[in-house]
């Protein structure tokens, strides 16, 4: 599998970035293994976790899936060729969640604790703190590289401007800046107003600020677990609408031409974009995972990325109108 580089970090991931929100939880540890074995297998090393997942679902209360891939990469004695990201910011049971000094001090040492290991490689502020100065959270972000305890940072779920400020902050006082931002992200346009809550749409601002100052861009929530392709599972409504309807006859059409499936057509759309956008990919099934991994073996044309990206443009209908 390909390798990208992070940021301006020394950091390297594969090309492809697998989801573990349900590892350990809706997924027990030895399915988890096996999908991790999977992805590994074919090449892929960078793994998405949080320290609160997944506190929501039932009978759990955090940490369950850094715990399984801290037990799976014991296992397999993996952990030097495997990159891990982790988050903090939301409450969960034993933390009230913030970014101030403590809670990253402590979150930190938790997370290491359930990995197994004595680094993480990307530490994502998850969720904004307007309770704390950002000079503190950035301070503290940067004591823990400076431990080697972290390799590189990432901002989720933030706002531009407070990307903007906490790395103008960073390059100031000589802190660590933020290298990566992960963002909510597919191939369907969410509607006006459209709420996601506390996760944050990746917007064309910034796309082009983070092109800019050389930020690597990464996606999640890619295929709207399988509103693209499943009939029982409807558009969520932050997106359905005549916009989403023309997309998704460009996708299928798209799809069907190079003979790929929706879902691998998205995931090459977004990795070929411009900036390009590195996906997370999930999966339960061995079937489902395989099938996102096969994605980097499609290759769309210039036409067709642009048939695909302007799909149920205003602009684009008001021409042909004419």
């Amino acid at each position: 599998m390909d390798k990208v580089r992070l940021g301006h970090s020394s950091v390297e991931v594969s090309a492809l970035c697998y989801g573990t929100d349900l590892i350990g939880s809706r997924i027990d540890e030895a399915r988890s293994h096996g999908l991790l074995d999977l992805f590994a297998d074919h090449g892929g090393t960078f793994i998405d976790t949080g320290n609160f997942y997944a506190s929501w679902y039932p009978g759990c209360v955090g940490g369950e899936s850094e715990s399984t891939i801290g037990h799976w990469m014991a296992a397999r004695g993996n952990r030097q060729r495997m990159v891990i990201s982790t988050k903090l910011g939301f409450d969960y049971p034993g933390s009230d969640g913030g970014l101030n000094a403590r809670e990253i001090e402590r979150e930190c040492e938790k997370s290491l604790t359930r990995l197994q290991t004595d680094y993480i490689d990307v530490y994502y502020a998850h969720r904004d703190d307007f309770d704390t100065p950002l000079e503190e959270t950035m301070e503290a972000f940067h004591r823990l590289l400076q431990a080697g305890k972290v390799r590189t940072l990432g901002a989720s779920n933030l706002w531009i401007w407070r990307v903007a400020e906490a790395n103008r902050l960073a390059s100031l006082k000589g802190f660590t800046p933020y290298g990566v931002v992960e963002q909510r992200y597919t191939y369907f346009r969410p509607r006006h107003g459209a709420d996601f809550g506390p996760q944050i749409w990746l917007n064309e601002d910034m796309k082009r600020y983070c092109a800019h100052h050389g930020l690597t861009l990464i996606g999640y929530s890619i295929l709207l677990q399988g509103a693209y392709t499943r009939a029982d599972r409807p558009v969520p409504a932050q997106f359905a609408g005549p916009e989403a309807d023309e997309r998704m006859e460009a996708l299928k059409s798209v799809a069907a031409e190079i003979g790929a499936t929706p879902n691998q057509v998205i995931i090459a759309w977004m990795r070929q974009s411009d900036p390009p956008v590195l996906p997370i990919i999930g999966g339960s099934q061995k079937a489902q995972v395989e099938e996102n991994i096969a994605a980097l073996n499609v290759m769309l044309s210039k036409d067709q990325m642009e048939h695909l990206t302007r799909a149920g443009d205003p602009d684009v209908k008001k021409a042909w109108l004419r």
